[in-house]
């Protein structure tokens, strides 16, 4: 029996902290599936079709990766997908208590469906795509957060008037 997992986000761009916990999963799970949200709540820069492009680009070389887009609620998909796991993941104590409230609300919605935390490397625990689209607008070098492709296309859409969610 395949362990599949699903690793939901808005991944508004994808960063490096991200390619980390989609690595440290393959080393648990036999394949992850990479679950971009539409979320237009959020108000993401890029587009659902844009966050997936970069998202494939990202990963590919990946064995065992898949990357698709959702409009439900995420524990809806994962059993569409056949997935018995939910990645997660917590890169400082500030995210745990939003975390944890989900997943709780996760599992009463549908207890096969179990959540595992997973913590990036050191060097990216303090990445979120919010601070790298905040430095990217002042034109910061973003080499150390995103791979180039990611950099250019967040420039592009930023110089092109986008505006930082």
């Amino acid at each position: 029996m395949t362990r599949r997992a699903v690793y939901p986000g808005t991944f508004d761009p994808v960063t490096y902290g991200h390619i980390d916990l989609i690595q440290r999963a393959l080393t648990i799970v036999d394949e992850v599936i990479v679950a971009v949200a539409h979320n237009p709540g959020k108000g993401p820069l890029f587009s659902t079709a844009e966050r997936v492009a970069l998202l494939k680009r990202a990963t590919r070389g990946m064995r065992r990766v898949r990357v698709e887009d959702f409009d439900s609620l995420v524990v809806d998909y994962c059993r569409r997908r056949r997935a018995s796991v939910m990645i997660r993941g917590v890169r400082m104590v500030s995210d745990f208590e939003y975390e944890f409230q989900m997943a709780l609300t996760n599992r009463k919605l549908s207890s096969q469906v179990e959540t595992i935390f997973l913590m990036p490397k050191d060097a990216y625990a303090y990445l979120s795509a919010r601070l790298i689209k905040e430095a990217g607008a002042l034109g910061a070098d973003l080499s150390a957060f995103v791979p180039k492709f990611v950099e250019k296309a967040l420039k592009r859409k930023l110089a092109e008037g986008g505006a930082v969610a």
